[in-house]
């Protein structure tokens, strides 16, 4: 049952998600903080709204991310399993970047921005499911990719106001921001949090 997506206008372009009216809007029990799980080497965002990396590079990690997927298998053909760890935010990474740069063949921009992102999802799910095993796929569509992450709790991430000094509660709100759509499908047993981005057809 999907429940939070709704298409809607930001400041200076795109669309973001939404809660639909009546849905909850808690983190999962224990409380959620906001903070930037899963991204560490990361710089907090520009005045844009953009992120940069200070110490991931396409070129750099183009070995481990071939090993990487080697070692858990591609998430754009099946989900892939990963250990509720705070080091598979760093294997996730890994994946996307080489899946949407080298076997996408999409650009760097498009990589970065949804490697931050998937740190945000894998770090709200390592931090605050209390998960043993999350999941990762990615899928590509004309016009767009799609990165889901599935683990065992049914909470729901919190979208929280966030001021420009602020050094926590960035972590949805910059999927928010950056993502094109976004939102979370509950499921039986848990929830596929998930982010689009449009992109070029080649």
């Amino acid at each position: 049952m999907s429940l939070a997506y709704a298409d809607g206008l930001v400041a200076g372009g795109g669309a973001r998600g939404a809660y639909s009216p009546g849905t909850a809007t808690e983190g999962p029990t224990g409380g959620h903080h906001g903070g930037m799980a899963g991204l560490e080497g990361m710089d907090q965002p520009r005045e844009d709204g953009r992120a940069t990396t200070s110490r991931w590079s396409p070129t750099v990690e183009d070995e481990r991310g071939w090993k990487a997927l080697e070692l858990y298998g591609n998430p754009a053909e099946a989900e892939v399993p990963l250990p509720s760890r705070p080091e598979s935010a760093a294997t996730a990474r890994r994946l996307v970047q080489v899946v949407i740069l080298r076997h996408w063949g999409l650009t760097a921009r498009t990589t970065e921005d949804a490697v931050l992102l998937v740190s945000e999802l894998v770090g709200n799910a390592v931090r605050h499911t209390g998960a043993r095993v999350f999941g990762l796929r990615m899928r590509q569509r004309r016009g767009s990719i799609r990165i889901e992450v599935r683990d065992p709790s049914r909470g729901l991430p919190c979208l929280m106001p966030v001021q420009e000094l602020d050094v926590s509660g960035r972590g949805i709100f910059l999927v928010d921001r950056l993502a094109d759509r976004w939102g979370v499908d509950l499921l039986p047993r848990g929830k596929t949090t998930w982010f689009e981005m449009r992109v070029a057809d080649r």
